[in-house]
């Protein structure tokens, strides 16, 4: 399951989770945020080991600033509060699963 996450809502779903957290960077109106998605999807569904959760970047610039995200989708890994891995554009689903593995 994907968990959308905000400002508010992202130091408990991502920084604080005891799980390895994917964080999808995307907007509605990106074409390779929209192929992605389903890579996400299945990701989130396939492992239930890691928290899988979007951010909408027209919604939360707070976010993007913070996390120095320019190009969407960009794809962040973290693990106990630490970004451990980064992916910007359309990439193969094991890419991202190497992220967080």
């Amino acid at each position: 399951m994907e968990t959308d996450v905000s400002y508010k809502t992202f130091d408990d779903e991502v920084m604080q989770s005891d799980k390895p957290v994917l964080v999808d960077f995307w907007a509605t109106w990106c074409g390779p945020c929209r192929m992605l998605g389903p890579v996400i999807r299945q990701i989130a569904e396939e492992n239930p080991d890691i928290k899988v959760c979007k951010v909408n970047v027209d919604d939360e610039q707070e976010l993007c600033m913070q996390f120095n995200v320019m190009n969407i989708p960009t794809v962040i890994a973290f693990k106990g509060g630490m970004e451990t891995g980064r992916s910007v554009g359309f990439v193969p689903k094991q890419q991202l699963l190497d992220l967080v593995k």
